[in-house]
């Protein structure tokens, strides 16, 4: 119920307008049960044969009520419809706007293909809440009631029997097929995403997959996925199909009590034979109306679940707390400045880093190294704020970053990551996403300064030419250099590479960090990487071990000193001679 009213909280700005569709969803509603009543009377009205003036009023209502029902029934679906959409719209916003604060290391626990589910499937499914199963409920009780009220005046005791009908359709089948479909229902919700998320997981993965042998386990993983989604989805089946023959019978009998409880009236006086056909077809009447009542309790099942998955993105913490007034950086040189730093994905694990401390003066190059798991990337994270520090500062000219707005801290403070994300478009596009406003010219010279200019003049169309999705048009280090052309372009007074040699080949992984070197004169640098080759000439080393500094000195003071930092260059020094 939390989750529900979550969802009908969203429609407020929309309620006139879902308002007025749902009354001209009943007055369609009410149109069909007035046509059935009226068409009834007139049949048997017409068997008396009477003179034809006694027919010309209900040949009248027959095709008001006719014409009446299209005509709503178009109105209540533009309303509703619109409505919603639009209300998806703001529902779409506002997910992706978490998605933006949260994003990256406020959701370590989502898989891509998952939260793809949630922005797209799931946000779907919310309008099933309005759509099929709320407003089709309104509306029904709606028309119930009006149906019920004439029936108290024609004849009561059929009141009663088309009352209790009512109950057993709105209230007691549709409970019944909740309860037996609900699991199968959360079910469904939950296994779409997890076959969504393994989806897409094993299309990115292909050539891994393939070399190394487990395409055909991966497939058998998504048959089987794919088969429980199925197993959910015919479980779901039954239980309507069970509200199905529950409407039937419950029409059936309905039909026949009612007739039970005319017949003496009829007899009596009380009531005309042609009122009798009318009283009689009501409830099948009725039964149209209700019809979807079962199947609205499933859907609104379903949609809730849906409505779930969405509220855990929204409900996310933080992973970091932006000022209500942040304060600003002044125009010129940064200095960048660690002190104490200790930083923790979650707040209830310990620290990855703990006791950090760095001073970057504009121009100073830094590299922090160490094996898998040190805490090299978390410091980069806290650098650009995407993490929050649990004790320690970082500051920007003298300001606590936490006193930044993270967009102001990242317009001074870059970054080039390992998989920095190429979009499928053209390469004037990918450039333009750092600068909306650079001209050609200005393009042309960050290509230039990554060393890239050469290769994109060789494309068919130049700065147009298409990448393809994840830049698959052009080689890894390629992709890389366009990734630095977007950094270069952007011209952050302090840049954060994390790892921008991986996944290339030992030359050239040399020529691109060389490059960045080159083209990073001038500007505060911070390179995080695992690799030890090619940070000769950078002012400072930090090497980690288990989040703490454990070495630190140039690349001189380091190989002198004889540690890790100097076992592992001589290490990487012997596999490129032997390579």
């Amino acid at each position: 119920m939390t989750v529900l009213a979550r969802v009908l909280s969203l429609v407020r700005p929309r309620w006139g307008r879902l308002a007025i569709g749902l009354l001209a969803g009943a007055l369609a509603s009410g149109c069909a049960v007035a046509l059935l009543a009226t068409g009834a009377w007139l049949i048997a009205r017409a068997a008396e044969q009477p003179p034809i003036a006694a027919l010309s009023l209900g040949v009248v209502g027959v095709r008001a009520f006719a014409v009446g029902r299209a005509a709503f029934r178009y109105l209540e679906r533009v309303l509703t419809h619109d409505a919603t959409l639009r209300v998806l719209a703001d529902l779409r916003v506002t997910v992706f706007g978490r998605l933006e604060r949260l994003a990256p290391a406020g959701l370590p626990g989502l898989r891509r293909g998952d939260l793809l589910g949630r922005f797209v499937a799931d946000v779907d499914g919310v309008q099933d809440v309005f759509i099929r199963a709320l407003l089709p409920y309104a509306a029904g009780l709606l028309v119930s009631t009006g149906t019920l009220v004439f029936l108290v005046a024609v004849l009561p005791p059929a009141a009663a029997v088309v009352g209790a009908a009512v109950l057993l359709l709105a209230v007691a089948l549709p409970a019944a097929v909740r309860r037996w479909s609900r699991s199968a229902e959360i079910d469904v919700v939950r296994t779409r995403g997890e076959l969504s998320a393994l989806v897409v997981d094993t299309l990115e993965r292909v050539p891994e997959l393939q070399a190394y042998g487990e395409a055909d386990r991966r497939l058998a993983a998504l048959d089987e996925s794919g088969a429980r989604l199925d197993t959910g989805l015919r479980r779901a089946g039954r239980a309507n199909a069970l509200g199905a023959a529950g409407l039937v019978l419950v029409v059936g009998l309905s039909i026949w009590a009612t007739l039970m409880v005319a017949l003496p009236a009829v007899r009596s006086g009380q009531l005309s034979a042609v009122s009798l056909v009318v009283v009689v077809l009501l409830p099948l009447a009725l039964a149209d109306v209700l019809a979807g009542l079962p199947g609205s309790s499933r859907e609104l099942t379903r949609a809730t679940a849906s409505a779930r998955r969405i509220f855990e993105v929204v409900d996310a913490p933080d992973p970091v707390i932006e000022p209500d007034i942040s304060r600003t950086i002044a125009p010129g040189p940064v200095h960048l400045r660690v002190e104490g730093l200790a930083v923790r994905w979650h707040a209830d694990n310990v620290d990855a880093v703990c006791g950090v401390d760095l001073d970057l003066p504009p121009g100073r190059r830094v590299a922090i190294v160490g094996p898998s798991g040190a805490g090299k990337t978390t410091i980069a994270m806290a650098l650009l704020r995407f993490l929050e520090p649990s004790a320690g500062r970082v500051l920007l000219n003298g300001i606590d970053t936490r006193d930044l707005d993270g967009d102001v801290l990242r317009a001074s403070v870059g970054l080039l990551s390992q998989d920095a994300h190429i979009f499928d478009s053209t390469v004037r596009e990918n450039l333009r996403l750092a600068r909306p406003e650079a001209a050609p010219d200005q393009l042309r010279e960050a290509l230039r300064r990554a060393r890239l200019l050469d290769r994109v003049d060789a494309l068919p169309k130049g700065l147009d030419s298409a990448v393809g999705e994840h830049g698959e048009r052009l080689s890894g280090g390629e992709q890389q250099r366009l990734a630095l052309a977007r950094v270069l372009l952007a011209d952050f007074p302090v840049l954060v590479l994390d790892e921008p040699t991986e996944h290339l080949d030992l030359a050239t992984a040399d020529d691109l960090v060389r490059d960045l070197l080159d083209e990073a004169r001038g500007r505060s640098l911070v390179v995080v990487s695992h690799r030890l080759r090619g940070l000769e000439e950078l002012d400072e080393i930090l090497v980690l071990s288990h989040g703490g500094v454990v070495e630190r000195g140039s690349h001189e003071e380091l190989m002198a000193a004889g540690g890790w930092y100097a076992e592992g260059y001589e290490r990487e020094r012997g596999l490129e001679v032997a390579a």
